[in-house]
């Protein structure tokens, strides 16, 4: 079986690996293999968009997450692009 080696690890996450081996009573290198095998091979039986939307739980009323409504601001034409200059510039030519 082949063997993969990784290197040059921060201690934080070798010590967040053992951490999460010991809760689940499994060897580091078993959590190591597991994590990979679900972050690599697992991806291949994706949900759709829908049944995860649909898996979702009810959290709330719309009202919960409506955006703020924005200030109105007073916002000047640019000149180049007033509509009267372009009315200018856009004559037929006769």
């Amino acid at each position: 079986m082949p063997q993969l080696i990784v290197r040059n690890l921060d201690e934080s996450v070798v010590k967040a690996l053992r951490e999460r081996a010991a809760r689940k009573g499994r060897s580091t290198e078993a959590e190591h293999r597991e994590i990979l095998r679900d972050a690599l091979i697992a991806n291949r039986r994706r949900t759709s968009l829908k049944a995860a939307l649909q898996s979702m739980p009810d959290s709330g009323d719309d009202a919960d997450f409506a955006r703020p409504r924005a200030r109105h601001r007073r916002v000047r034409p640019v000149p180049e692009f007033h509509p009267r200059a372009i009315q200018n510039r856009c004559r037929p030519m006769r």
